[in-house]
């Protein structure tokens, strides 16, 4: 697996976030990690620092665009940046606004701030300054009855990273949306409905890691999935919305 040297990662504290934070841990590594609540994000911080890596949590919200820049800027220089931080509907109580604000802005108010940063750093042997994923999501593809913000603030963040990576690729820098399937969290553990393909977070992470190194500008996986997710979308709404469950924001 490649080496970092230094990686910056949102939503740390569980899940998908604090599997990435762990598999690039490493002597030599500097991780800078955030979330919402300092107290779980500090058994992220302990994973890492078992492994040898410096790490740096930092209790932060992503919806706060100020406070965001100015963490991004202290990191700095970085190789490698992952907005992963996001929340669902249902159990939570959050409205449409509140997903947007941190599913599309949140992720958004990581990678602008990545992307000026990193265009003032060197180029590394393979012209690249710096690398910069955000997760969205395989139901970026769909449209889930009673889960539209959802579904819409993920396909948001989808289409403007895969339209922004050939102009940040000429800056040195690669862009990459990461768009999972049925992964195990707390989010997922609310579904009560059928999860195919679904699997932990420490095998996503992996795959994940893989699939940046690789130069991936969109990975959807498993591959079967997002094949599915893309010829279901392309289905007539009515039968879309009779074919599809009802969630309550436990999407993948």
């Amino acid at each position: 697996m490649t080496q970092y040297k230094s990686v910056l990662i949102t939503g740390a504290s569980s899940g998908i976030g604090a599997a990435l934070a762990t598999a690039v841990a490493a002597p030599g590594t500097t991780l800078h990690v955030s979330g919402r609540d300092l107290g779980r994000l500090e058994a992220t911080a302990a994973a890492c620092r078992a492994r040898g890596a410096t790490v740096q949590p930092r209790a932060m919200d992503v919806r706060d665009a100020a406070a965001m820049e100015a963490w991004i800027a202290e990191a700095a220089p970085l190789d490698l940046v992952i907005a992963n931080a996001g929340i669902g509907a249902g159990a939570d109580g959050n409205d449409t606004n509140d997903i947007f604000a941190t599913n599309l802005h949140g992720a958004l108010n990581a990678m602008i701030p990545a992307m000026t940063a990193m265009r003032g750093q060197a180029e590394g042997p393979d012209g690249i300054r710096g690398r910069i994923a955000v997760v969205s999501s395989i139901v970026a593809f769909l449209a889930v009855p009673d889960s539209g913000a959802y579904c819409g603030s993920k396909a948001a963040i989808d289409i403007w990273t895969v339209a922004s990576a050939r102009s940040a690729r000429k800056a040195g820098i690669q862009l990459t949306s990461v768009c999972p399937g049925f992964i195990r969290t707390a989010m997922t553990a609310r579904n009560t409905a059928f999860m195919p393909g679904l699997m932990d977070p420490e095998r996503a992470a992996a795959i994940i890691l893989r699939g940046i190194a690789a130069g991936r500008v969109r990975l959807a996986f498993p591959w079967w999935m997002g094949a599915l997710a893309r010829i279901v979308g392309l289905l007539p709404p009515r039968l879309l919305g009779k074919l599809l469950p009802e969630t309550a924001g436990g999407n993948p």
